[in-house]
């Protein structure tokens, strides 16, 4: 027999489901010998307790909770995503994955973490987010030209980008000088290219960086779009769910996909390049490369303007969905200092080196606020001193 451990059973199901798993994606993520359905399910009611082995997995593997948690004599108080993203519909909230409710989770200690980092004060001049609140009656052109004008970027700035790696770095460090922290992960559901946490000190930007940077650079500027509604956002690659919203929320979501566009592809600008022109391949891809975006935020610009109609627009986007799936190839893994640099962004690593090195910290809480090993930080540090 094994050693009854004392956890709080309202805990282990208050963890699964906020994972968003049932009790049978449980029982398959142990794999254990003699786990069932009914031995977990025991576990929740109370009538028995997993081992201490068992309570590891489920703690650090599966849930991704702390493990002292589940001796807690309550549920702690957490923001729900039906609370972060309200404009989401109850049934689109209910199909988020376990591995993006995650990440809403890790959004939301980052946030945490830069109330400690800064002490409780954004370190922004000047903050976007408060100097500008927009309506979804407003016109979309006229507000983004009052955003360029505020964040002080002209037209020819965006051309000088020589990349799309460039107009990434560009766009992340000018947000993030007007109070806007952008974080990134690997979401592993290409489905979903973002989402954003609204918060009146440190709103948090979320990006999926397992899609490409022209639409990582998209998903910016709509998730940017939600924060100036002074609300949370998800942004889906495909737009199906949005003719399923109605009322506010839907005019918000819309809002927000044209606000994106215009702001990177303003439309005056671009109808000097599509005027008396056969849109091909070549003038599309030609056009998204002076604007740092995809082929497709041009296409839909086209089709907004009246150039091409919606058949050619839908044919296209398949046309193009059907290419990259083909050329699609999985990912190696890469240099693991560079993602996590990549991940956190310069402003967020400075600030906890700084806290560090100026005594606040000890290595040990240097390694959670960064997610590294405490063995791996200061490898981590030479890398970024390197400045690889």
């Amino acid at each position: 027999m094994s050693e009854y451990i004392p956890v709080n059973p309202t805990i282990l199901r208050w963890a699964r489901e906020t994972a968003g798993y049932s009790i049978e994606d449980v029982v398959d993520k142990i794999n254990r010998k003699h786990v069932t359905v009914k031995v977990v399910q025991d576990w929740e009611d109370g009538n028995a307790s997993p081992s201490y082995p068992q309570l590891e997995k489920l703690a650090y593997k599966i849930f991704k909770r702390p493990l002292a948690l589940f001796f807690f004599p309550e549920p702690p108080e957490e923001e729900t995503p039906g609370q972060s993203f309200r404009t989401l519909p109850q049934e689109e909230i209910d199909l988020l994955r376990p591995k993006l409710l995650y990440l809403i989770r890790k959004a939301m200690a980052f946030r945490e973490n830069l109330r400690e980092l800064y002490d409780y004060a954004n370190p922004a001049r000047k903050k976007i987010y408060i100097d500008f609140e927009i309506k979804s009656s407003d016109s979309v052109s006229d507000v983004t030209k009052e955003v360029r004008k505020y964040l002080g970027v002209s037209l020819n700035e965006q051309y000088a980008l020589k990349s799309n790696e460039d107009a990434f770095k560009y766009w992340r460090n000018l947000l993030e000088e007007h109070g806007i922290f952008i974080f990134k992960d690997a979401f592993e559901d290409d489905e979903f290219s973002g989402f954003c946490l609204y918060d009146i000190d440190f709103p948090i930007i979320y990006i999926n960086n397992s899609q490409v940077k022209s639409r990582q650079i998209f998903t910016l500027f709509h998730e940017l779009a939600h924060l100036l509604f002074r609300t949370g956002g998800v942004d889906l690659r495909h737009d199906e769910f949005v003719q399923r919203m109605s009322g506010s929320n839907k005019r918000i979501e819309v809002f927000c996909n044209r606000f994106a566009g215009e702001f990177l592809v303003p439309s005056e600008d671009v109808q000097k390049c599509l005027r008396n022109k056969s849109i091909d391949d070549n003038l599309l891809s030609g056009i998204a490369k002076k604007y740092s975006v995809s082929r497709e935020v041009i296409l839909r610009k086209c089709l907004d303007l009246g150039y091409v109609g919606q058949a050619f627009y839908e044919s296209k986007v398949r046309e193009w969905e059907t290419e990259t799936s083909r050329h699609k190839k999985s990912s190696s893994g890469g240099d693991y200092y560079k993602t996590q640099k990549a991940y956190l962004g310069d402003r967020y690593i400075e600030a906890a080196f700084s806290k560090y090195y100026q005594g606040v910290i000890s290595k040990s809480q240097l390694s959670d606020y960064l997610g590294i090993k405490e063995a791996n930080v200061l490898k981590f540090e030479d890398y970024l001193l390197r400045g690889r």
